[in-house]
């Protein structure tokens, strides 16, 4: 069974919306509100070479996949296998580049997919997925950047589930106020 790990940058209070653009009131928080400390993003070069897959929602889909295939740091991302979860786009493949994503068409689709042989599927943005995964009890880890700002509004990452066990499996504080906070979610 392959584990399915949620990665993202958070605000204290929750907020997983536009850490790097968009439109967004507060786009580009992790970069313009917070002075830069490297070590921080360490975790993200770690994840690159844990992952296996990403799995992602549709309107991640639609920012990432214009912009990730140019861009040097995701060519292992680029690479390796990707799936993106939507009842609204056509076929059963999208283009990612030169290459294409899978289309899943529902959470029962995501079940069949983390029952196979692999390494772990990683989550990048996708709010709406991310929520709907923790309901259905397919989420494995939260990897969270949690950022000391409360942007007050936004999408956030935990919505309406059920009460979930997680335990620290890994953390750190930097300089600049940043957090790392690695969750295994118990079964």
């Amino acid at each position: 069974m392959r584990t399915i790990v949620i990665t993202t940058f958070l605000s204290l209070d929750g907020v997983m919306e536009a850490p790097g653009g968009g439109d967004h009131p507060h786009a580009g928080w992790t970069f313009k509100d917070v002075e830069p400390d490297m070590a921080a993003y360490d975790i993200k070069g770690r994840e690159t070479e844990e992952a296996s897959a990403l799995l992602l929602g549709r309107r991640s889909y639609d920012e990432f996949a214009p912009v990730w295939p140019s861009m040097k740091e995701f060519t292992t991302y680029n690479a390796m296998p990707k799936y993106v979860v939507s009842t609204t786009l056509e076929g059963d493949t999208v283009p990612w580049g030169e290459g294409t994503v899978s289309v899943l068409r529902s959470l029962d689709d995501v079940a069949a997919l983390k029952e196979t042989e692999g390494g772990e599927i990683h989550v990048h943005g996708s709010a709406q997925l991310a929520q709907g995964l923790a309901k259905a009890g397919l989420v494995d880890r939260y990897t969270l950047l949690v950022y000391p700002l409360l942007l007050g509004s936004g999408k956030r990452l935990f919505g309406e589930s059920d009460k979930t066990r997680l335990e620290l499996v890994e953390h750190a504080a930097y300089d600049n106020g940043i957090l790392l906070q690695r969750y295994d979610v118990v079964h």
